[in-house]
């Protein structure tokens, strides 16, 4: 379990830098496309790249995780990525940090020693395969009624002839970056679950083509929202709705459960 949970502060962290590599990144882009050209200005900027890949090498590190604990309890030790975030920030970009700041960064880190406390190796329990086309459906009405908000925020600021991205807006881009988060982690975890339970091999590589869909359409949302809000709100959301959707899918969808032992099951809930 321990080595799951370094596995995901590893990873976690990669995300979060490479978060911050890509805003440094984008401030003299142009707004993210499929525009041949617009991929071409993005793919020649230095701190662009090496924030993407940092992304990419903690998404690799994540499924690595992911294969070998439950998602109730990867998604939120990955929360404490903000963490890592503010510590990195206030020792390589010089931010100050105030005594707010360092508190909710020893929560973050005493929740993930919970978490890791608590969580306990599962049985592979049976997939009920009628909850997943639920789940699926539930997650594409909230992103109709997400975007349909984002919309109407964006008809307001034209009419107000604002320019700046209101806070609505971030937290949007934020929460639907989150979402799809989220269901990559648990759409990875479905492949391992799969293979566990004797389906077909064929089944892992088709989840885990799934969940690069999902984390590559979350990756398109979240840098939109980078480029013109700011990387402490898109990202602050981004984690919380990754982490509520980890762990509800998780419990919902692949039957993960809370631990037996009341000690363990107190200090999981704590951790979170």
């Amino acid at each position: 379990m321990w080595e799951s949970i370094c596995l995901t502060l590893a990873a976690t962290a990669g995300n979060n830098i490479g978060k911050v590599l890509q805003k440094k990144g984008t401030v003299i882009l142009p707004p993210l496309s499929f525009k041949l050209k617009v991929i071409r200005a993005y793919a020649v900027n230095k701190a662009w790249v090496i924030g993407f890949l940092m992304d990419i090498f903690g998404a690799l590190l994540m499924l690595r995780a992911l294969s070998q604990a439950p998602v109730s309890v990867i998604q939120p030790v990955s929360g404490c990525g903000l963490a890592i975030l503010s510590i990195f920030s206030h020792f390589y970009l010089k931010e100050v940090m105030n005594a707010v700041d360092w508190m909710g960064i020893t929560l973050a880190g005493i929740g993930t020693i919970g978490v890791g406390a608590g969580g306990e190796e599962q049985e592979p329990s049976s997939i009920s395969i009628f909850q997943l086309p639920w789940l699926a459906f539930v997650v594409s009405i909230l992103f109709v009624l997400l975007n349909g908000w984002l919309r109407i925020c964006k008809h307001q600021r034209r009419e107000q002839e604002m320019i700046e991205f209101e806070v609505v807006e971030e937290i949007i881009y934020g929460l639907e970056s989150g979402i799809l988060f989220g269901m990559a982690s648990v759409i990875s975890k479905l492949g391992f679950v799969f293979l566990e339970q004797g389906f077909p091999t064929m089944l892992v590589p088709v989840c885990i083509s799934i969940s690069i869909c999902c984390s590559g359409t979350g990756f398109y949302y979240q840098t939109r929202g980078l480029k013109h809000g700011r990387a402490i709100v898109v990202s602050t959301c981004a984690a919380v709705a990754s982490i509520v959707t980890g762990v509800v899918a998780g419990m919902l969808a692949l039957g993960e459960r809370l631990p037996s032992a009341p000690t363990a099951r107190f200090s999981l809930l704590l951790g979170w």
